[in-house]
């Protein structure tokens, strides 16, 4: 072993200690849109997303949940969850034309996520209830924008 290996072999380690964090433990997330406002900002908030809930089915109804979409598998997507498998939820069917609502009971190895700003999000109410196997983890830090630095809580039933 020459004097490269002494130079690499450190490299080779710090990165395989990067992916198993980023992998297993959490992450850096930037979020962009209007469909989680007034929780998160249009033009992007930096969160800290774990990935243990997930692993260890302590997701609960009010976490702020990120997941692959079900029709777009390459894109990643912040949403609230709302229900778990066996949970009755009521939601508004159209609410920007009218105050119908739908009740439905999450099916099983499934969640119901919708975004705060029920007037223009993509959510479970498009479509559907997303397997459990989509959600990738839970946001629970904020670290940009400065202001709103800190705990992101559950948002109370």
């Amino acid at each position: 072993m020459g004097e490269w290996s002494s130079r690499v072999i450190p490299i080779v380690r710090g990165l395989c200690l990067l992916y198993v964090t980023h992998k297993y433990l959490g992450t850096t997330v930037v979020t962009y849109g209007p469909s989680m406002l007034p929780t998160l900002g249009i033009t992007g908030n930096v969160l800290l997303m774990e990935r243990i809930s997930t692993r260890t089915g302590k997701l609960r109804p009010g976490d702020v949940v990120f997941f692959r979409s079900p029709e777009n598998p390459r894109r990643v997507v912040c949403k609230r969850l709302v229900g778990m498998e066996g949970d009755q939820v009521t939601y508004v069917v159209d609410p920007k034309n009218s105050d119908k609502c739908n009740t439905i009971v999450v099916s099983k190895g499934h969640v119901w996520v919708e975004g705060d700003n029920i007037y223009n999000t993509k959510d479970s109410r498009n479509f559907g209830a997303v397997p459990y196997g989509l959600v990738e983890g839970k946001a629970f830090w904020t670290l940009l924008p400065r202001r709103d630095f800190g705990s992101l809580a559950p948002k109370p039933k």
